[in-house]
């Protein structure tokens, strides 16, 4: 039997008090929820100011880090550039050596392409061919594949580095305009939200710039909101843009992650069949297993031309200190890399735990009546094959839901509504999900 019931027209006033009162129950139960939902959210701008604050200071150590490598590759390089320019010597044992290096580098290259690597083997095969009898003896013998593998490590973490940033700058103007809204305001929320909808003036909310304190992209225009009522359409609508938008400069998922630097003595298989694929320098890397070729690097020169022998030394010494900071500073940028996952996760979570109050707000458009509308309440009679009670609701401008109620809990009892509302809360949230 129905126990009350309500005009199907929400805008007309319940003529059953019962009902208007299981609605204002209801829509306190989805009242206190919006208000968890802004506190969370407030929780976790803490947490990504938090994180942001960490990831300044991994900024200023990177900076340092980046001069560190810079100008110790700058050393390599013109060194480097010397020794190319001194008249070769040794030749004919160098030549010797290298004829014998070749046949063993490409057997042990391309054991280790098809065994580690994808396919195209045969192709990989000639080109590595055509690279060794095009390549010198004295490229082995002054460290020539390791001048340039730090060369692209170099080129790849500047675009990685740069790269990041640029996500970063993009999300900071985001977060500029997202937490400028009053929700974020340090002070109590309540009442932002009552029965019926009102509206809240404040012009006491301080301009912020959220990741880049001192950027000159801080706006001077007036905060989000300024000088508007705060109603519950107006503050949260424009969340799921602006929510959207910060993602979408976090979107890291087409990204390469870092692969790490690879030197002589620590070799990354991904990088090294990459380089293989590219130009073959990657095959030198194995030529530590090739004593013929380990021979090349150990031939003396000195007597013959002493200046040459001192270059190669500081080629040497500067090769190993442009490594160091290379891996150095690539460990640095993985760990930056991880404050992009973090802030990305953070906004996953700021995203689940508002975006049905956005959806809600999305949904409503209008605001003369309670979040949460009570139709009729029926319950079944004693020995019937429920005894449940149905509940028929409305949330917000959604489409009507039946809604059951156990028999254990009566319809008078505040226990009910809650049921209530918090079931229709979750259909609402579900259906949110799927779309």
């Amino acid at each position: 039997m129905d126990i009350c019931s309500a005009p199907s027209h929400p805008l007309v006033q319940p003529p059953c008090p019962s009902v208007a009162d299981l609605s204002a129950q209801g829509s306190k139960y989805i009242d206190e929820e919006i208000q968890n939902a802004v506190k969370g959210m407030k929780e976790i701008k803490a947490l990504m100011s938090e994180t942001d604050e960490e990831r300044q200071t991994l900024l200023n150590t990177l900076e340092k880090a980046k001069k560190q490598k810079e100008d110790a590759i700058k050393v390599t390089r013109d060194t480097e550039m010397k020794l190319k320019a001194s008249p070769e010597v040794c030749n004919d044992t160098m030549t010797a050596l290298w004829e014998e290096c070749k046949p063993c580098l490409k057997q042990t290259c391309m054991r280790f392409y098809t065994r580690i690597c994808r396919s195209g083997s045969p192709a990989v095969g000639h080109q590595l061919e055509e690279f060794l009898n095009q390549s010198s003896p004295f490229y082995i013998w002054m460290d020539g594949d390791r001048v340039d593998a730090l060369m692209e490590s170099n080129q790849e973490q500047t675009y990685m580095m740069d790269d990041m940033e640029g996500r970063f700058s993009q999300l900071s103007r985001v977060l500029d305009e997202l937490f400028q809204s009053r929700v974020f305001r340090p002070e109590p929320l309540k009442p932002l939200f009552r029965l019926p909808f009102g509206s809240i003036h404040d012009h006491s909310f301080p301009k912020t710039h959220f990741l880049y304190p001192k950027s000159r992209v801080v706006r001077d225009t007036d905060p989000f909101f300024f000088h508007k009522p705060l109603s519950f359409l107006d503050t949260f609508q424009p969340f799921s843009h602006l929510i959207q938008q910060a993602q979408q400069a976090m979107d890291i998922s087409h990204q390469p992650l870092l692969g790490g630097f690879a030197t002589e003595h620590n070799n990354d298989s991904r990088l090294v069949c990459r380089e293989i694929r590219r130009n073959s320098t990657g095959c030198l890397k194995m030529k530590s297993q090739c004593e013929k070729c380990q021979e090349i690097l150990s031939v003396d020169c000195s007597a013959t031309n002493p200046a040459q022998a001192q270059l190669r030394q500081e080629l040497k010494t500067a090769l190993q200190i442009a490594e160091k900071f290379t891996k150095h500073y690539d460990e640095l940028l993985k760990s930056y890399q991880q404050k992009m996952f973090n802030t990305s996760s953070l906004l996953d979570q700021l995203n689940q735990q508002f975006s049905w109050v956005s959806q809600l707000a999305n949904n409503t458009q209008n605001s003369d009546h309670a979040y949460l509308q009570v139709y009729s309440v029926t319950a079944r009679a004693p020995g019937s094959k429920s005894e449940d009670s149905e509940v028929m609701v409305q949330l917000f401008d959604s489409d009507p839901m039946t809604l059951t109620v156990p028999k254990e809990v009566a319809w008078d009892q505040p226990k009910f509504m809650e049921i209530v509302a918090k079931k229709a809360l979750d259909q609402f949230r579900k259906k949110h999900q799927e779309e």
